[in-house]
């Protein structure tokens, strides 16, 4: 096992369990304990976790893995999520992206209909997307798709996420109207709405929302009944969650009660 593959399997170690052990961690990755000692060492000193004697724990409300080491996880959940959630954008319509693993699997979606990858049986027309967003993957990805007009935001690029924040990123989202925003969220609560692991994040997803006439969030439901630090908006906010099938009857519920459309894929 390469370092960089032990140091993706002690943080998704960490983001599940909050703390970790090096005897534990040596025997689940079966490699020495002073390796493990290293791969912590090192990690702490790049601010990915908090080291601990004989171990190391998380950071925050809601650990926040960096976005290079969260696109496996729950990877079938995302692609269903996310080609649900394409679904709901129609052709030529004007579409916010915030940052994120799932975001970025809705832009892979509507970047193949805009290459008429699913419309070759029916010889349609390729559809045409505009799409506003702060992320520098997904700008990245869409830039060479010639069928997609591609706005980004300016702003102050975030290294864990590739967002772009800050008052350049505001200064574009109040200068657009969007039919539809997608956002991805850290954590959804009944009571206090939809969350962000930074303040700077959730406000720019705040403004997405507000220059958005229909707002779509996606998130798997590991993120269903966890809060993290900063507050997006209020549930009445939301038109439409996309998850996945492991949502719980209760919290469909309650999200429904509040005026969710939910989609369990």
């Amino acid at each position: 096992m390469s370092k960089q593959e032990r140091w993706s399997a002690l943080l998704e170690l960490l983001a599940a369990q909050g703390r970790l052990d090096v005897e534990e961690a040596a025997s689940a990755l079966e490699v020495s304990s002073a390796t493990i000692r290293r791969d912590l060492d090192e990690l702490a000193e790049q601010k990915m976790l908090v080291r601990t004697r004989g171990g190391a724990i998380a950071h925050g409300v809601s650990y926040e893995l960096p976005l290079r080491y969260k696109s496996s996880r729950h990877a079938p959940e995302k692609q269903r999520i996310a080609a649900a959630a394409a679904d709901l954008i129609g052709d030529g319509e004007v579409v916010g992206l915030n940052g994120g693993t799932t975001t970025t699997e809705v832009a892979r979606v509507l970047a193949l209909r805009a290459s008429g990858g699913q419309r070759e049986s029916t010889g349609a027309p390729s559809p045409a997307f505009t799409v506003v967003t702060n992320a520098l993957n997904i700008a990245g990805e869409l830039a060479v798709r010639p069928q997609i007009k591609i706005v980004t935001t300016g702003g102050v690029a975030r290294p864990q996420t590739y967002e772009l924040v800050g008052p350049l990123t505001m200064g574009v989202l109040n200068e657009v109207v969007l039919d539809a925003v997608v956002l991805g969220v850290d954590g959804v609560d009944p009571q206090l709405g939809i969350m962000a692991h930074h303040e700077d994040e959730a406000g720019v997803s705040r403004l997405f929302a507000e220059r958005a006439h229909r707002v779509i969030v996606v998130t798997d439901s590991s993120k269903l009944g966890r809060r993290a630090f900063a507050r997006i908006c209020g549930l009445d906010r939301i038109d439409v969650l996309v998850t996945d099938a492991s949502i719980s009857a209760e919290t469909s519920a309650r999200l429904v009660d509040a005026g969710v459309k939910v989609i369990a894929v």
